[in-house]
């Protein structure tokens, strides 16, 4: 059972010089429980010696958890004295004691520092300066506690039996201060407080505190639940809709539906793109396989997942590795290859330069795709030739609108998904032929 003691009973049994335990993970309250493994032989010792007297030590909180061996800068100087109620040894050398906190102690100096920590200590004894006030605080932390208690699950609810017990201020401000989520500075300020109005009030702020924070998870824990119950009914009537789809005969689409999901979870795209595919797919799973709507959009998708989305990689322009591969690609054409070295030059300058056009004219196998081919080499990247003789339609390089019937990408996206890249060197071929009628050329002076 925990010792009742009054303020004097107990500064007769502390003694003016006592040993220090230091303590690494919490904070020692009067009238708090406290079990602690001990390990260091230093310790042990300490402990040893206060069994064979009074039984009572001092115990404070380290300032950096982490030091193993603290010294007296190292240890708050205000803390607690300590009763050993109960000592177990174990049979590898550790020591188990449960000891029961007296007083708030604040060191005066120390007698012994290296390796075993004495110290000449004073009682601190709170003011009196309760009443009225001191009364109602107890009313308002004792209401707020409970509503922590009632609002989170990390609180048990044994201790709402123990408060209305409490008359004392500084008694309810030092158990409260010892089970609410504080962190040890925190705690450590509370200890330090000797007023036990103040101290009440500094608990009472930090409960408060803990309201809002419960408040925040619970209402995070009902958006959670909310999204989870939204996620398990669109699981729901998707297997509904499949279960249907099978009765029908619509079970490949079911599947097909799901390997396009995944291709689209998967897929790297901008986001602009992704929302799109996202929003054709809801569309797409709502439709039959037999709509007439049905493959225009499955073609849209599958056209959108298959383009190189990816960036592709800044230009690593080589001077003499372009001239190497023009000159081994191409005889003479002096004239040629310096223009579109010249180009080249200009490009490896100017850093993040948009995509340039040249256009080369001359009678046909004079060398003018083997040219695109060269730069296209000697920039590393893909090449694409598009032929466009013949072509009469602008809808044919553009991509026709999905409202016609076979409606296709044009050229340029054709060339893209050929290519694999983002930044390929396009080769617009024959672009002389381009519209060539009864009309003539475009060329035509």
């Amino acid at each position: 059972m925990p010792l009742r003691m009054d303020d004097q009973t107990i500064t007769r049994q502390i003694q003016e010089e006592i040993p220090v335990i230091p303590i690494n993970d919490g904070v020692v309250f009067p009238y708090m429980l406290v079990p602690l493994m001990l390990k260091d032989s230093n310790l042990i010792r300490l402990i040893e010696e206060a069994l064979a007297g009074n039984k009572i030590v001092g115990v404070f909180t380290q300032k950096d958890s982490d030091k193993d061996m603290p010294g007296p800068d190292d240890i708050y100087h205000t803390g607690c004295a300590m009763i050993i109620q109960k000592m177990a040894r174990f049979p590898d050398g550790h020591m188990r004691i449960i000891g029961q906190g007296l007083s708030r102690i604040g060191i005066s100096f120390f007698t012994d520092d290296m390796p075993l920590m004495r110290a000449r200590i004073r009682v601190l004894a709170e003011p009196d300066t309760e009443g009225d006030l001191g009364k109602a605080m107890i009313r308002n932390v004792a209401e707020a506690f409970t509503r922590l208690v009632e609002s989170s699950e990390s609180y048990p609810e044994d201790l709402l039996n123990v408060i209305p017990g409490i008359r004392e201020a500084g008694r309810l401000a030092d158990l409260l201060a010892a089970n609410i989520n504080m962190d040890i500075p925190g705690r450590q300020a509370a200890l330090e407080i000797l007023d036990p109005v103040r101290r009440l009030g500094f608990v009472y702020e930090n409960i408060n505190n803990e309201i809002e924070i419960a408040a925040i998870g619970e209402k995070i824990r009902k958006e959670v639940h909310r999204e989870m119950e939204r996620e398990q009914r669109e699981y729901y009537l998707r297997q509904q809709i499949r279960s249907i789809q099978k009765e029908l005969g619509d079970a490949d689409s079911a599947v097909e539906l799901d390997e396009l999901k995944d291709r689209i979870d998967v897929k790297i795209m901008p986001e602009h793109a992704r929302e799109a595919a996202i929003r054709e797919f809801n569309r797409l799973s709502r439709m039959g396989s037999n709509s007439s709507e049905y493959n225009v959009s499955r073609t849209w998708l599958d056209w959108l997942l298959e383009l190189p989305w990816e960036d592709g990689g800044p230009e690593d322009i080589d001077l003499a590795k372009a001239r190497k591969i023009l000159d081994g690609d191409h005889y003479d054409l002096v004239p040629v290859k310096e223009r579109l070295l010249e180009y080249l030059a200009v490009r490896k300058l100017k850093k993040g330069a948009r995509g340039s056009i040249i256009c080369l004219t001359g009678p046909p196998g004079v060398g003018k795709t083997s040219l695109g081919k060269s730069i296209a080499a000697a920039l590393g990247r893909s090449f694409v030739r598009v032929s466009l003789g013949g072509i009469r339609d602008e809808a044919e390089i553009r991509g026709h609108r999905r409202t016609y019937i076979g409606a296709m990408p044009g050229r340029i996206i054709q060339g893209l998904r050929t290519a694999g890249s983002s930044n390929p060197v396009f080769m617009l071929d024959e672009v002389d032929k381009l519209g060539s009628d009864f009309r003539g050329s475009i060329f035509r002076r």
